[in-house]
């Protein structure tokens, strides 16, 4: 990420050895960028990012001996398209494993994207062999993690919690408790201060702060949206996917004219052609999943099987009804109305906003990669780089879907039993 510029000392007092002291102290650890001040690198030859080391190529070897005929660009293509296909049907597959299942693998994308973040940074941070950066990191991610769950149990476990004591204590005092937690990490890295590097590790610090902010809150978002119906959780992931996997077809095939210089990949045909292919695929996505009940009904706790239950009667945005064409459209398909799931046409305000809005996701990465000039996050998945590379465009529509769920949909919020044990 940086490097230490190490500035002379003079022109001070010699006998005010407490202030030069101080004045080292914080211009020590001063953070050099290419081009600032005298003594800097001549132009860009350096980097001001710590030595990555290089991606692995951990494609399996079954699969590398079955292309190995193909070009780069074509062997690349058919990787990113069977681990794709690989990833999409365990994707399902998941989802019928249920809710619970589906937290779980929320909270290990959660846990991997931070990892990934995180190593980063601590590549700079352990050369200068600072203390406690990692451990503090996790337990920060331990401290969130609480806070956000605990919330999301007072929310929608009010039975469970009403019956275990325990549970009702934790409860009434979680934020005090979350507060405590997080301020003993905030006096343990106060103490954990080194003399000529507080600006370095104050920059870690918001490190750390910013990736819980990117990560944890969007992954809790994530949740709250599982809860209001999983077809609030399928829809928005698929159309991410769906737009990925279109734009990335549209470019590859017919890609001419450059999008933006953060990704020099991206093509305005990947990007309109993502943008109409993921607003057709929503659409008729939208109607198969809106006739069954398991997907439509909010995700409860059913306190007396101890299960989650996915059964009700569902609201009026998952029943067929009839709308009037404007006659524009009316004189083009003869057609007066038309029979529409409600979802469908909230269906594609999400895919709109998914193919148009949320690639700036993938780009806002992009520069953080190009920053510390690393090609992708990790190497997890072949051919696709690592876990965040993925879930870059996820986490910005996860907070889009749930306030447009609070915004638009949800008319009445929940009741809280959180408020009712705090009576």
């Amino acid at each position: 990420m940086t490097e230490l510029r190490r500035r002379g000392g003079g022109g001070g007092d010699p006998d005010s050895t407490e202030n030069i002291s101080d004045k080292e102290a914080d211009g020590d650890d001063r953070l050099a960028f290419p081009g600032e001040g005298e003594g800097e690198m001549e132009g860009d030859s350096k980097a001001d990012t710590p030595d990555v080391p290089p991606s692995n190529d951990n494609t399996p070897q079954c699969l590398n001996k079955a292309l190995e005929g193909l070009s780069s660009r074509w062997k690349n293509w058919w990787i990113r398209g069977i681990l794709s296909l690989t990833m999409i049907i365990g994707f399902f597959l998941i989802i019928y494993l249920g809710p619970i299942m589906l937290i779980l693998v929320v909270m290990g994308v959660q846990i991997k994207c931070f990892h990934e973040i995180i190593t980063i940074g601590y590549r700079v941070y352990h050369s200068y062999d600072l203390p406690w950066f990692r451990t503090l990191s996790w337990y920060f991610l331990i401290c969130v993690n609480y806070f956000f769950y605990g919330e999301t149990v007072a929310d929608y476990f009010g039975a469970l919690v009403q019956r275990e004591e325990p549970l009702q204590f934790l409860v009434r005092y979680h934020r005090f408790i979350s507060f405590a937690l997080y301020l003993a990490g905030f006096c343990m890295f106060v103490l954990s201060l080194v003399k000529k590097h507080y600006r370095l590790q104050f920059y870690m610090f918001a490190w750390t702060h910013v990736t819980l902010l990117i990560v944890v809150t969007q992954s809790h978002l994530v949740i709250q949206n599982l809860f209001e119906g999983m077809i609030w959780f399928i829809v928005p992931i698929s159309i991410v996917i769906c737009n990925d996997i279109m734009a990335y077809l549209f470019g590859f095939f017919f890609g001419r004219t450059p999008l933006i210089k953060l990704s020099p990949k991206k093509t305005w045909e990947g990007f309109i052609g993502g943008f109409f292919a993921t607003v057709v695929f929503s659409f008729f996505f939208a109607y198969l999943l809106s006739q069954y009940q398991y997907f439509v009904c909010p995700v409860e706790y059913n306190s007396e099987t101890n299960r989650f239950a996915v059964e009700c009667e569902p609201s009026n945005l998952f029943m067929i009804q009839e709308y009037t064409l404007p006659a524009v459209v009316q004189n083009a398909v003869r057609w007066k109305t038309v029979n529409l799931y409600p979802f469908q046409i909230h269906s594609i305000a999400l895919s709109t906003f998914a193919s148009l809005i949320g690639p700036f996701g993938g780009f806002f990465a992009s520069g953080f990669k190009r920053a510390f000039k690393i090609k992708d996050f990790a190497d997890t998945i072949p051919g696709h780089g690592g876990i965040m590379d993925r879930f870059d465009c996820q986490y910005l529509m996860a907070t889009f879907v749930h306030v447009y769920i609070t915004s638009f949909i949800r008319k009445k919020g929940r009741l809280n039993p959180y408020k009712t044990i705090m009576a």
